[in-house]
């Protein structure tokens, strides 16, 4: 039988599989050559009347713009995309040629945004996208890949006379004086040419269609990349109420204040985007329907908690382990009684601090009385969650999710002897779909109470590697780093994916 862990890894590169570019894109954009050429986004069809171009920017756009190259073929007259600072050399270094343009492409690769940061070089491409949409007329098509992490940073262009220095040195400001970053977005939104749906509103009157792989929860099409091909939810006056609550409304730049004076006060209205098709192509709930086909096919019972988990680590890591020990009740035949009524009111609660988006706790956990011991169990969910880091240590926020999930169990485990776990083998793992969780080469972790009991018994104290932030140190203490997830660049980015997989024993 394949252990806990060769399914855990095989639900997760499914469920990557499923949102990286090329694939993603070849199942939902074809073109239609014959008669009148048009162009079909799953299943709705646009006509090609006169000339096609391409835009594109963020990190997965290098991939997205080679393959839908590939689909346009000739009918592609001259794509810009505007990505990340050496993604190109980093993607030939993995070996992911399918990633990359062919030679003789009819796409503009500029590079950009060195740590994510809005520079002269991302200026530079945002600028040469500009010139490219403003040009078009009614009959061209202009299709827009969008690939929310890092779009929003190379998107940078402000509406002159503001200077981009004086746009981030506000920005600083926001920030230094404790500006949530929904804030900051709507005040860099509103004073950029593209972001807050500038870009649909510049190619009018051309038709416009944008692809876009979501890396936000709940896929809101004015936050993902600043949303520029969506009409924004925020206006002027937002901005100023944010200026003002930061007390910074006194001490702007000129040219800011002549951007504010001279902008309508109210958003552009959605009449105004009848141009303009949003279509989201890849996101954290395709990718959990990915991993729970995945795993019905290896046997489980499968049930999807949220693809919009967040909240600090520590807290999500508690709602894991209580779901986790509830579960383990049902395997044992005590899914009713006193313990069962205790946890469940506990995670009603936990859960209504996180204030999870779209979750329905009560009808998860009524579909979770329905499961017996007959059939593993596998529980999925998606999202980010979030660390306040306080160590020198090295890791992620999935490593840490793991080992925090794995402690709490084997701290559960360890104060009652009729602990209900003791019949069930479980695995907990947490990845980052774009393979990379903090500064280290894993994805994210796998873990068990049997791992943190054996780190235990070795003398380790699993406690001060939290502390201290070190869940990568800890777990490539064992087996060679076999319980941390190693995929490499993936090319892709949906958030993170986790999963809890229970058997009885």
């Amino acid at each position: 039988t394949m252990s806990l862990r060769e399914h855990a890894l095989s639900l997760f590169r499914g469920a990557v599989g499923t949102v990286r570019p090329a694939p993603m894109l070849k199942r939902a954009v074809k073109l239609q050559r014959d008669g009148c050429p048009q162009l079909l986004v799953k299943g709705q069809a646009f006509p090609l009347k006169r000339d096609l171009y391409l835009v594109g920017f963020g990190k997965a756009v290098l991939g997205m713009a080679a393959a839908a190259e590939e689909i346009l073929g000739e009918h592609l007259t001259r794509g810009i995309i505007n990505v990340p600072l050496g993604i190109q050399e980093s993607l030939r270094q993995a070996g992911m040629q399918e990633m990359l343009l062919k030679p003789h492409s009819k796409i503009q690769v500029i590079e950009g945004a060195k740590n994510n940061l809005p520079d002269a070089e991302a200026l530079k491409g945002a600028v040469a996208i500009q010139e490219l949409v403003e040009g078009l007329t009614a009959d061209d098509l202009l299709l827009v890949l969008i690939s929310g992490r890092g779009g929003s940073a190379l998107l940078p262009a402000p509406i002159p006379p503001i200077l981009l220095e004086e746009k981030e040195k506000l920005t600083k400001m926001l920030a230094s004086r404790g500006a949530a970053i929904q804030e900051l977005n709507i005040v860099r939104k509103t004073l950029s040419v593209l972001k807050g749906g500038g870009l649909a509103q510049l190619a009018h009157p051309a038709r416009v269609v944008s692809l876009i792989l979501s890396d936000v929860i709940g896929d809101p099409l004015d936050i993902i990349a600043s949303g520029p091909t969506a009409a924004s939810s925020h206006s002027v006056q937002d901005c100023l109420q944010i200026l003002t609550k930061y007390n910074l409304l006194h001490n702007l730049p000129k040219s800011v204040e002549t951007v504010l004076s001279s902008s309508p006060t109210k958003p552009t209205g959605p009449e105004n985007y009848s141009h303009v098709s949003n279509i989201i192509l890849g996101s954290n709930t395709l990718a959990l329907e990915e991993a729970k086909h995945q795993a019905e096919g290896l046997g489980y019972a499968v049930l999807v908690l949220s693809a919009a988990i967040h909240g600090e680590v520590g807290r999500v890591a508690t709602l894991y382990c209580q779901l986790i020990q509830l579960v383990c009740l049902g395997f044992t035949g005590l899914g009713e009684g006193p313990l069962s009524d205790q946890l469940r009111g506990n995670l009603l609660q936990l859960a209504a601090e996180l204030q999870i988006p779209g979750l329905d706790l009560e009808e998860f956990l009524q579909a979770l009385r329905g499961l017996g011991p007959d059939r593993p169990v596998c529980i999925l969910a998606g999202g980010e969650t979030t660390v306040q880091l306080q160590g020198t240590g090295k890791g992620g926020r999935n490593q840490e999710l793991a080992l925090r999930v794995g402690l709490g169990l084997h701290r559960a485990q360890a104060k009652g002897a009729s602990s209900p776990q003791g019949r069930c083998e479980i695995l907990f793992f947490s990845g980052g779909t774009d393979g990379q969780d903090g500064p280290t080469e894993a994805a994210g972790a796998f873990c068990s109470p049997a791992l943190v009991a054996e780190a235990l018994r070795e003398g380790l104290d699993v406690e001060a590697f939290l502390r201290n932030n070190d869940s990568y140190t800890f777990f490539s203490q064992f087996q060679g780093g076999h319980h941390l997830l190693v995929t490499g660049l993936t090319g892709t980015n949906v958030m993170d994916i986790q999963a809890i997989l229970i058997r009885a024993t």
